[in-house]
């Protein structure tokens, strides 16, 4: 019978690869244990987040740091391109100060919007959801907000430690933002991005999609254009935020 430890181990041999995990349960390989130095919660442990299991494909394994209670209530997630606008990161900015009363904010811990959108709800609650090793800051310009995240928020990853930031990593990291949420809110997109596969694994699972619209002749980020024109929630003003 697999326990916790034998997922530990598994999860380290195998750098976190999901359908490598399965492989090894399914066989009942052989396990050693394994110390970790960061809290960890398995699929089997009751205090498993309740969101995660709904997903096709649940982590396995989660690492973390912080106040992992911070996933059992109400979230937004709020996402969006890497090299943001400044109109975006504004606009993330105010979105933000009008949800962090009544949810915590999810993001990924990257660049642009999400740094900005974790760093206008650090007087509240936020959660970092990463595509690498929990002990990896990725990127380094996000060190100081990684620290404050870490003591007085939470961030989670289902790679273990040390494992590096690879770019496959992160659309598979998303659909742990999208299950993490009550809605999402995307504030600026490329129409090809990583912002994308969240919002597929938000619309999967039932989560209300939201689009801050671009305007007319950035031919840079169509993404929440292309996402309101197949159905995705169009915000207008903050007090459509207000009562989201």
């Amino acid at each position: 019978m697999t326990t916790s430890k034998d997922i530990l181990c598994y999860a380290v041999r195998h750098n976190g690869d999901w359908t490598a995990i399965a492989r090894a349960i399914h066989s009942q390989e052989p396990a050693v244990p394994v110390f970790c130095q960061y809290p960890c919660v398995t699929f089997l442990d009751p205090e498993y987040p309740a969101c995660f299991r709904k997903l096709r494909y649940p982590p396995w394994i989660l690492f973390y740091q912080g106040d992992l209670r911070l996933l059992n209530g109400p979230a937004a997630a709020v996402v969006g391109s890497r090299d943001a606008s400044r109109k975006a990161l504004d606009n993330t900015a105010r979105i933000v100060h009008c949800l962090k009363d009544r949810y915590v904010i999810v993001s990924g811990l990257a660049r642009g919007v999400d740094a900005r959108a974790h760093t206008e709800a650090l007087d509240k609650s936020t959660i970092g959801i990463l595509g690498c090793g929990i002990d990896r800051v990725y990127p380094r310009d996000n060190s100081l907000l990684f620290s404050r995240m870490r003591k007085d928020h939470l961030i989670l990853s289902e790679y273990p430690p040390g494992t590096p930031p690879l770019p496959r990593h992160f659309p598979w990291r998303n659909r742990l933002i999208a299950a993490a949420a009550d809605l999402l809110v995307v504030t600026e997109a490329r129409e090809k991005s990583g912002t994308m596969y969240t919002v597929d694994e938000a619309l999967a699972l039932s989560v209300p999609v939201w689009c801050v619209p671009t305007e007319f002749g950035d031919e840079s980020h169509m993404g929440c254009n292309r996402l309101i024109l197949q159905g995705a929630g169009i915000l207008c003003d903050l007090q459509q935020v207000r009562e989201l």
